[in-house]
């Protein structure tokens, strides 16, 4: 009985918060104050009618805390971003492998590690993003392995010495071993080598590049690129001068295409 007055009470404040019916403003205002009041009597005298309102609609409760909280963050990106856009960035994008047009007007770079699971799951974002604006958009990926995790430096290594030979296949590489990565944690550089091979690579050459200097130097390049960024962690992006840390979910990555490719049109004019 209780628990029914306690949502009857509920219901009314909200319909008379959203009516739409034309009422004096006052006698509007007061009827709020006796809802609040009785409903504040009520709770006050039985404070366990919260817990089990809640705990009958925890899906619900749960939703709108989710909800609240998304609203939140892109809020929080989108002032971080206008910073952003006043603080020019610049990555060596030379001799990368990249996907997308050369002249897209959005550069999207990575700064990620193979064996990181928000790597993983960033790396099926970029897939369906670069599918949803095509031409707009070319994709970098570049390498910031982290020591604490076991082989990131070699399955670097291997990318890099792909690249070296040929973009298309250092592509097939990567996609086979984000999509694969629990196989890289367990079975490791026979993993890297399987995935190599099938991506046609020459192992031979691969194995010589890994050995030699050039390899190296692009992937400490590109950890030294990391650190005057200051990363963080992994992953990380720069979507033109936009930064993006962690992975985001593909709604909130697409508003900071939008937003670049929208400072990119002003840009032109």
């Amino acid at each position: 009985m209780l628990r029914t007055l306690f949502i009857a009470l509920l219901l009314a404040l909200a319909l008379a918060a959203t009516s739409v019916i034309p009422a004096p403003v006052q006698a509007a205002s007061a009827s709020n104050e006796e809802l609040k009041a009785a409903l504040r009597a009520l709770l006050k005298e039985n404070p366990e009618l919260i817990m089990e309102v809640l705990r009958d609609n925890s899906e619900t409760v749960l939703e709108i805390a989710q909800q609240g909280s998304n609203v939140r963050r892109k809020k929080a990106l989108i002032a971080q971003w206008q910073v952003d856009q006043t603080q020019p960035k610049k990555a060596n994008l030379e001799g990368r492998p990249m996907r997308g047009p050369a002249n897209a007007p959005v550069t999207i770079v990575a700064y990620s590690d193979f064996t990181c699971p928000y790597c993983q799951q960033a790396a099926g974002t970029m897939e369906l993003l670069m599918a949803n604006y095509k031409d707009k958009v070319r994709y970098v990926f570049k390498h910031m392995p982290l020591d604490s995790h076991d082989n990131a430096r070699l399955a670097s290594e291997y990318h890099v010495a792909a690249s070296l030979q040929d973009g298309k296949k250092a592509w097939a590489f990567y996609e086979a071993v984000f999509r694969d990565r629990e196989r890289l944690m367990s079975e490791g550089e026979a993993f890297l080598k399987k995935a190599a091979a099938e991506a046609g690579v020459d192992m031979k050459r691969l194995t010589q590049d890994i050995k030699g200097k050039k390899v190296k130097e692009i992937i400490e390049e590109d950890m030294a690129e990391a650190r005057a960024l200051n990363v963080q962690g992994t992953p990380y992006f720069l979507v033109n001068d936009l930064v993006i840390r962690g992975s985001l979910p593909l709604d909130l990555f697409s508003d900071a295409v939008d937003m670049a490719l929208e400072a990119a049109a002003k840009a032109k004019k």
